[in-house]
């Protein structure tokens, strides 16, 4: 250790520049990620108020929560909603992971194949615009164009596939559709980016060799394209197992209202509503926390398994 400290000390001054920079990356780590962790400690309270800091010495001498300050916890699992928010939540999530998830590694190879490069710049900006569009402003549009004077609605009665105008939303048994769709639409260009950088780090003299030995497109596809980024496609795999329990709730929030409730009601909204409705914010830090531990146990499941199939993981 002692013949490593000053070649380490020698790069860290060569790299200085790009070690201050990486220093206020962790720097924010730290103030935001970590030092908030602190605040768990409301979910084993018995009943935190907002006016009540959780620094003083009150917090931490009174007030915790029965049954060894679980009760929160307990209470989530024995509620009655319990298992039809995780329905909901599983419902929309596993949708994303195997509906939304593989269409951006689809795009990107199909896009990768055009070698038209105006037409490819055209799709490639197309299909990003909607990511810088936040979901109030898309949410908005699509409320506007699900209703029943809606956008679609028109299309769907010229075409004779509706007699008369649906208003869409007001239907839970169109919502998962709507909320599949509508993430595709908004995030397909955006997500495919990375494989398409993935792509592009592809040694082209394997193509070249495929060429001699006359191979088609889709050989090339299959055989050299999909294995060569197949890591960038794992590792995004694990981190989207990882978030199985989030459901956007940015997205859910915009697009959720009473009628569609019975299938639009996941953990992150019943969260938002226990703590911002019913004010009961010690409870709602016990389902986040709860939540947490759940996506930390599918992350560690799902980097174990592909560790054992592909030998690629995060740890």
């Amino acid at each position: 250790m002692r013949i490593n400290q000053p070649n380490l000390w020698k790069r860290f001054r060569q790299e200085k520049y790009l070690q201050i920079m990486a220093l206020f990356g962790l720097l924010w780590m730290v103030i935001f990620n970590y030092a908030p962790m602190y605040g768990l400690l409301i979910a084993f309270k018995q009943n935190f108020r907002p006016t009540e800091s959780i620094f003083s010495l009150s917090f931490l001498t009174s007030g915790w929560a029965s049954h060894g300050g679980f009760n929160h916890f307990i209470a989530f699992i024995k509620d009655p909603e319990f298992a039809h928010i995780l329905q909901n939540t599983l419902g929309i999530s596993l949708l994303r992971l195997f509906v939304v998830f593989p269409l951006p590694i689809i795009f990107a190879l199909l896009l990768n194949e055009v070698h038209l490069p105006q037409f490819k710049r055209f799709v490639q900006t197309i299909s990003y615009l909607p990511h810088f569009l936040s979901w109030v402003v898309l949410g908005g549009i699509l409320t506007t164009w699900l209703s029943e004077t809606g956008f679609f609605n028109d299309i769907l009665v010229k075409m004779g596939v509706l007699k008369q105008g649906v208003t869409f939303l007001a239907f839970p048994q169109y919502f998962w559709g709507i909320i599949t769709i509508s993430s595709i639409w908004k995030e397909l260009g955006w997500s495919a980016i990375i494989y398409l950088a993935a792509i592009s780090g592809i040694d082209q003299d394997m193509y070249e060799a495929a060429e001699i030995d006359g191979v088609g497109r889709l050989q090339k596809i299959w055989h050299i394209t999909l294995p060569c980024i197949m890591g960038t496609i794992t590792i995004l795999f694990i981190l989207a197992v990882g978030g199985l329990l989030n459901s956007n709730f940015d997205q859910i929030l915009v697009l959720w209202n009473p009628l569609n409730a019975p299938r639009s009601n996941v953990i992150d909204i019943y969260t938002y509503h226990s703590a911002m409705r019913s004010m009961r914010f010690s409870y709602a830090a016990a389902i986040g926390f709860f939540k947490s531990i759940v996506a930390f146990g599918l992350l560690f499941g799902a980097n174990r398994i592909t560790k054992k199939l592909n030998d690629v993981s995060l740890f």
